[in-house]
């Protein structure tokens, strides 16, 4: 059938245009069977906000309603809130969408103005808060959250700010989802999860049903959302093999279709953030087909977890964000492997503008480098742990005031994270085998014995300066 026909036919029935990853189906489905409803605010009727079940793509029309074909797959529909309206929630968790019980039935979206513009907003991403037992929730509790509650305070009433977790809530214990809620209702700001490996059910059969409880909970493992001018992606790439713990890297052929479609009704200047687990720049294996319908925008940031250690990486042109964890070395000391602080991303949107740094849990906004001094060979050996840093970033010396130029950029271990991590005995509480992990982002320098004081200042690619000064 051509296309522009059919696309046409299609908003004729519905009284919204439709987009469907499998259009040889649709004009058939349309006819006999439709989710449908409508998008208001108040006494409002929202026209040319987009609603999904995954598999096709609606605009609703002037009077707010949107028809969808009735695919039986389909678990839920949902809106992808447009710019300028309040994220629904329940206790700061997202509701953006209805699961599918009755294709008879109106499912409806009730949206909220917001009550200034969000040209200009704020998010953070929580990596991989990952708890297994009380002892780790109680770390969370009593540091992260806290750590959130300052810095949302810090920002001043009514800001706009959303939080999204990119995987591993919980570490395979499943009665700890709950705990993870009361951790985000107490951040009380509007959360949206990913899903993580260690957040699937096992043994249940392969990757279609691996999701069972996490949808149960928290809605659709794919989906989009907007706000001012950025559009928000959440995906699922952790695709489950069909035995405990046997997973790998992957976005299906169905999610690829849905993003296709998504992505038509996006502005090419827009800012587009993409959340999912697994870093896509070399561990998700169809990350080109990714990359491939990413291609005509030129304002990507992927966010991701999973690794437990920081770092930024460019690749076809897309920035993407590996994040430090929520829990460091899975709540076993206050750095990951890679020396990196327990903590998260911070991000500042200004249109499609982007800006960023990475907020350690129990320090203030500026902590972004270590520095550690030891005598050796009859020198002295400063190594400085830039964490967020990326090619962008400039890094500068001193030796008892003396300007000494650029650091040497080496990969090794980072000083902490050998003390903390490094053997089969450690650490010694508990999880010994936690190890430490190289990184690029080390500043190697080699200094006197003489000198007194050295002091590390690291430049971000915005211009803000950092500074760690050590003096034996």
């Amino acid at each position: 059938m051509n296309r522009r026909f059919f696309i046409k036919t299609v908003s004729l029935i519905s009284g919204g245009l439709v987009f469907s990853s499998k259009p040889g189906n649709l004009f058939a489905a349309a006819s006999v069977q439709k989710i449908s409803g409508t998008v208001t605010a108040g006494n409002k009727k929202l026209k040319r906000v987009t609603v999904s079940d995954g598999f096709s793509v609606a605009f609703t029309n002037s009077d707010g309603r949107y028809e969808l074909p009735y695919n039986k797959e389909a678990q839920f529909v949902f809106v992808s809130v447009p710019p300028g309206y309040e994220f629904p929630r329940e206790k700061s968790i997202a509701r953006f969408y209805h699961t599918i019980t009755d294709n008879k039935k109106p499912y409806d979206f009730h949206l909220v103005p917001l009550k200034k513009d969000d040209t200009r907003h704020q998010f953070i991403i929580w990596a991989d808060p990952q708890v297994k037992d009380n002892n780790d929730v109680g770390q969370m509790l009593s540091t992260s959250v806290p750590d959130v509650q300052q810095f949302v305070q810090s920002l001043g009433a009514g800001a706009l700010i959303h939080g999204i977790s990119v995987g591993d809530l919980v570490w395979d214990n499943h009665s700890l989802f709950r705990q993870y809620n009361e951790a985000v209702e107490k951040m009380n700001i509007p959360f949206f999860q990913a899903l993580g490996n260690h957040d699937m059910d096992y043994n249940k059969g392969g990757d279609e049903s691996s999701d069972d409880t996490f949808q149960s909970l928290y809605g659709p493992t794919y989906y989009s959302f907007n706000r001012g001018r950025a559009h928000y992606i959440v995906l699922d790439d952790v695709r489950y093999l069909g035995t405990e713990r046997n997973y790998d890297g992957y976005i299906t052929q169905q999610q690829l279709d849905w993003l296709k479609l998504d992505l038509e009704h996006v502005g090419k200047d827009s800012l587009i953030i993409i959340c999912l687990h697994i870093p896509v720049h070399n561990a998700v294996k169809n990350n080109e087909d990714l990359y491939a319908l990413l291609a005509s925008f030129k304002n990507v940031h992927i966010m991701s977890g999973h690794t437990h250690y920081n770092i930024n990486t460019i690749k076809n042109e897309i920035f993407e964000h590996n994040h430090g964890t929520v829990c460091g070395a899975w709540w076993t000391g206050p750095v990951c492997g890679d020396g990196t602080p327990r903590g998260y991303g911070v991000y500042e949107v200004d249109g499609n503008d982007l800006k960023w740094h990475y907020k350690s849990t129990g320090h203030d906004r500026d902590y972004q480098l270590s520095v550690n001094i030891e005598d050796l060979n009859g020198q002295t050996r400063v190594i400085a742990n830039v964490w967020n840093w990326d090619p962008e970033w400039k890094v500068e010396w001193w030796a008892d005031d003396k300007y000494m130029g650029a650091p040497e950029q080496v990969k090794g271990f980072d000083p902490l994270s050998l003390i903390l991590y490094k053997g089969d005995k450690l650490p010694a509480d508990r999880r010994a085998w936690i190890e430490p992990h190289k990184t690029n982002h080390l500043f190697l320098v080699h200094a006197s014995t003489e000198v007194k004081t050295i002091k590390v200042v690291a430049t971000d690619r915005f211009g803000k300066k950092y500074e760690s000064e050590v003096t034996r």
